[in-house]
């Protein structure tokens, strides 16, 4: 009863013998304690008789000697038939299971008629106090079982191979606002700038796409592939650049309703054949994008730390950290191996005018989850740093 049951089935699908026997036992557990029981109980019983008999033989029926002979096979059959074999198999539970199937299966087809009695009433008075018995079922574990099983295998699985699947675990309960680039750090051209300013933004610019923004006001015009750009410069040097021609360069963008999955999302990027997508909320406003790169940077950690949006946000100090306030909740509990709640707001500005209802005043020092903040500049209705003590 104590063996690995997954140890078990990946033994068996290996081919081997005692397992298979073992994991066809515990597929009928009713029927394998029935058997284990009745020859247990039966050499007990038989062995309690014996000792009776040969007390009243050699000593007589006086009530001391039967009295005696009762205590010390109680005793030895604690000790050698009970709790030392129990003790034994439960430490040593696979080694002992392979080769103990090999007796207990054939002895199941030998006493079955009586162990098929047995049940019948066992079964029968189940059923009249409405007990149900699913024994496959108590097998099955759940996700946060699962992320327990792995956190917990010790040496078993790489550092780096278990942070992994515990990410993967994660991505139907992260959504897309956990992972953002929100619209207040996202780079953007406007149409209507003059066209040595647009080129300028576009060679200081660190990544492939960059978002471009209507003339008259701040709608999303598309998504421009700064590659595409520098290819048709190369290849048109003689031609001037204009507005059209960037529109004309310039992608549709791709919209994502707040709330989706991670898990989900992976998968829209693959069906749309997109490797990023705009964020809006129910009334069509831009909240933020979300780049293949970050979902998968979510699962095996970030890869390109030389980019200046992927610096840590999160810098040491003598008696605590020293963080930025866009920074997500969930990254901040993984840096700092911090409890903060996550179902609320996503990120420590967010946490902490929940927190006070108001913009906090710089210096202000207040206590979450038993940790101690101190808000060390504000600036444009949003806390900029904010101080995180050991």
């Amino acid at each position: 009863m104590a063996v690995n049951r997954f140890r078990l089935k990946h033994l068996a699908k290996k081919g081997n013998k005692g397992a298979l026997l073992a994991s066809n036992l515990l597929n009928e557990t009713d029927k394998l304690l029935s058997v284990i029981l009745l020859c247990n109980n039966f050499c007990n019983a038989a062995s309690a008789t014996l000792v009776t008999v040969i007390a009243v033989h050699f000593y007589g029926e006086q009530e001391f000697i039967i009295m005696t002979g009762t205590l010390i096979t109680t005793f030895l059959i604690l000790i050698f038939s009970e709790i030392s074999p129990k003790v034994i198999a439960a430490a040593h539970a696979e080694k002992l299971a392979l080769k103990c199937s090999y007796v207990l299966f054939p002895l199941l087809k030998i006493l079955y008629p009586i162990v098929w009695f047995v049940n019948l009433f066992v079964l029968g008075l189940l059923k009249i106090f409405n007990i149900k018995t699913k024994f496959n079922q108590n097998h099955l574990i759940t996700m946060d079982e699962l992320k327990s099983i792995i956190s917990d295998s010790g040496q078993f699985l790489p550092s780096k191979n278990k942070t992994i699947f515990l990410n993967l675990i994660d991505l139907e309960k992260v959504t897309i606002e956990d992972i953002m680039l929100p619209y207040t750090h996202v780079e953007s051209i406007n149409l209507g700038q003059n066209l040595d300013e647009i080129l300028n933004k576009i060679s200081n610019f660190h990544h492939n796409r960059i978002l471009i923004k209507q003339e008259n006001n701040e709608s999303i015009f598309g998504v421009l592939e700064t590659q595409k750009l520098f290819k048709y410069l190369l290849k048109n040097k003689q031609e001037e650049l204009d507005v059209e021609t960037i529109k004309s360069l310039a992608d549709k963008p791709y919209f994502i309703p707040n709330g989706t999955t991670i898990y989900k999302q992976i998968q829209y990027f693959q069906d749309n054949q997109e490797k990023l997508g705009l964020i809006v909320n129910e009334h069509g406003e831009f909240m933020g994008l979300i780049t293949l790169e970050d979902i998968l940077e979510e699962i095996i950690g970030e890869f390109n730390v030389e980019l200046p949006s992927k610096l840590s946000n999160v810098t040491f100090d003598v008696d605590g950290w020293i963080v930025d306030g866009s920074i997500t909740l969930r990254e901040l509990n993984k840096k700092l191996k911090l409890n903060l709640p996550v179902n609320g707001p996503k990120t420590l500005n967010g946490l902490i005018i929940e927190f006070f209802e108001e913009i906090p005043e710089p210096n202000t020092s207040f206590k979450i989850h038993n940790k101690t903040f101190e808000v060390l500049s504000s600036q444009d209705k949003i806390v900029k740093t904010v101080k995180i003590y050991n």
